[in-house]
This record gives structure tokens, sequence and C-alpha cells, in this order.
């Protein structure tokens, strides 16, 4: 990004992924949301044209791109109409397999990523637990070390795409942490196969997005290979971090590229939308919201391409990007609301799709990280606040 615009580069990642978004119409995306069928024609169409591998090694199969690149086509792929039905069905292949990239050993790389880029193997990530939330020191899925390698118990909540998952990137106690000098040791990371006679995912009735399930999931005695550890023992929580500020950054500007289809979708129907003798866009009471819906869009784009700009140079981001996904899903949603109001009754309507828009931009307020965590780091970190929790 140079300054405040793409490059002539970066533009065509983006011309190119809404001219293959085109073929996936809002039919198509609304018959997935009602029937909950996962979107396999899409995925493929994006893995042919290897935006799997887009942010992964060239060494490994991929494009070698950065954040900034990652961001870019993720945008669009929301932005395009698919919203997060379409962006949830490709991110963790984006980001995901960072830490596998970064930790993992070179047998690792080689055998198992340019998997992920075609699409052979796909993956899904076991972080968050039922009682420990956003609280990762806390977890208590344990990694028991044997002779051959480790056996791993517990639960996961909250684990998207377990259902057809081959893989399966999972967190894990491998010393007890009242073993431990700090919480935040002892905790290691593993790649492992997905053993369904051993891992067991229930899919989680939800708001929206109900293609790309989400699952709580029971992991009972996984016998797994040494070579599966990712990395050092006890050191998977940090592991972790290293992929935190580009999830974060992702999904602020998903979440800006579902509120731009939302308002382009308003504006077109308060142009079309007569009531007693004028369109209804010529009504200031339904223009202005969606033209502070832009500009609330417009910043929180820049704080999403500053954050991903600051960590593709290798530069501290963990402050922008915590504020890019505040400040992204804040106005993504208020967007969508502005939205489905502008349509009246109408927007309560399935067909007009910002009803589905709505439910899905609830998922970037609460996830990856509440609202008030971002908050805290904020005070913290940025204006040198005492720790309140």
């Amino acid at each position: 990004m140079n300054g405040f615009w793409f490059s002539e580069e970066q533009q065509a990642i983006r011309e190119g992924v809404l001219k293959l978004c085109e073929r996936f119409d809002a039919d198509y995306w609304r018959r997935t949301d009602e029937t909950g069928d996962f979107p396999e024609a899409f995925v493929a169409a994006m893995a042919d044209a290897g935006w799997l591998g887009a942010a992964m090694p060239v060494e490994l199969g991929g494009s070698g791109l950065g954040l900034t690149e990652a961001a870019i086509a993720m945008q669009a792929v929301a932005e395009s109409g698919a919203g997060f039905s379409g962006a949830s069905a490709l991110h963790l292949n984006i980001f995901g397999p960072m830490p596998l990239a970064k930790f993992g050993t070179d047998d690792q790389k080689r055998k198992l990523i340019p998997r992920l880029i075609s699409g052979e193997d796909r993956m899904c990530f076991g972080v968050t637990e039922p009682d420990a939330g956003l609280d990762t020191t806390s977890l208590t899925t344990k990694a028991v070390r044997t002779n051959d390698g480790y056996v791993i118990s517990g639960r996961k909540m909250w684990t998207t795409m377990a259902q057809r998952a081959t893989k399966m990137l999972i967190v894990a106690r491998t010393t007890p942490k009242d073993q431990v000098a700090k919480a935040t040791d002892g905790i290691s990371l593993f790649y492992v196969d997905f053993d369904r006679e051993r891992i067991h995912a229930t899919p989680i009735p939800k708001m929206g997005r109900k293609a790309i399930e989400s699952n709580s999931v029971f992991i009972d005695d996984l016998h797994v290979p040494a070579d599966a550890l990712v990395g050092e023992e006890g050191r998977g929580f940090y592991y972790l971090l290293a992929g935190l500020n580009p999830e974060r950054v992702l999904i602020g500007a998903e979440a800006v590229g579902l509120g731009r289809a939302a308002l382009k979708r308003a504006a077109a129907y308060a142009m079309e939308r007569v009531v007693f003798g004028r369109p209804i866009g010529q009504n200031q009471g339904v223009a202005h919201p969606l033209a502070k819906a832009w500009a609330d869009l417009e910043a929180a784009n820049l704080m999403a391409f500053k954050g991903a700009a600051l960590y593709d140079a290798g530069r501290e981001c963990g402050a922008e990007a915590n504020a890019a996904k505040y400040l992204g899903g804040e106005a993504g949603f208020n967007a969508c609301e502005a939205a489905v109001m502008a349509h009246g009754g109408m927007g309560y309507a399935k067909e007009y799709d910002v009803e589905r828009y709505f439910r899905e931009a609830m998922i970037a307020r609460i996830a990856p990280v509440s609202r008030e965590m971002i908050f805290n780091y904020i005070a913290e970190r940025v204006l040198g606040l005492p720790k309140s929790y």
C-alpha cells in the first residue's frame, strides 16, 4: 500500500478476487445460509486460483504475499456479497498455518503446508475451551508424554470447520499450570490428524454463517507421534501470540468488506424505492445514516491497512491490529444495521440479503477477542494504565 491507496499490483489482486466472486451470486450465498451446505464450489475456485496459499512461503508452494495483500483479498471476498460465509470458508487457510510455517521443522513444512495450499488437507484450530474462553492460560486440555509421543485429552469450543477437517492445530498443556513459573509456560502446540474415533465434534446451532459450522469438540485419549509437536514443548502460547495480530487485521478488513456490501445494497434500494412521490434516498433520515456508515467504514479501513503495513514491515502493530478489529467490527455492524433500516420492512426479508449481512456482522464484534479485552490492551499497552483484571 503506497500511502493511502493500493499499488497497481494490489489493485489487481482486489479486482481479480472480485471478478472470481462474481461467479457466486446472492442466490448462491442465500442457499448456503438456508441449507447449511458448505460452499465447496467457491472454495475450490479460490484454491484453483492459488488463494489458499496467498500468505505461505513461495518455497512451499505459496504466493509469499504479505498481510496487506491477504487483507485485500479477504476483504474483497466479503465485499462481493459473500460476507463472512465466504470469508470464513477461507480464513483459516490464509494465516492459520502460519505457526506451522514459522515454527515447524523443515520436514513438517515440506510435508504438511503444500497439502493445505492445494486443499487436499483442511485444518481446524482448537484453542477456546468451555471454561477458559479468552483466558488461554487456564486451558485444561492436556497432552501427556509417552515413550513415542503424546496422549491428548480435553475439550474445545467454537472450533470452526471441525466437521470437514482432516487436520487440527491444537494447544494443550504439557506441564500443569501449578508447576510452571509463568502461567503462559507449559502450553504446547500440536498439528494432528483429525481422528474421528478419538475426536468428536458436535455443531453448535447459531445465529448466522450456517454454512461454516462451529463445533464443541471432545478429545478422548488421542495418541499422536512426537513429530506432531510444533516447535519447542511448552512454547505454544508464544507461538499463538505470533498469529494474533494478523488475524485481527484480517477480521477488521473483512468486517469493513461486509459493511460495504450492505451499504451498496442499501444505497441502490434507496435510489429505487419511491414513497410519497420521491426516492427514499432523497430523505436525509435515510441518506445520513448511510453516509455516516461510509465514513466510519473508510476510517476503520485505514486502521486495518495501517496494521497490515506495520506487520509486513516487521514493526510492532499490536495496538493497531486490535484497534482495526474493534473499529472494523463496529463500523461493519453499524453499516449493516443502517442497511436493514433503509430497507424498512424489506430489510427483514431474506430476498434482500441485508438481514444475513446483519446477522453475520455480529461475528466480528465477538470473535476472536471481545471489545472489552481490546480496550484493556490499549489502556495498558498504549496509555500505560494499570491492569484491571
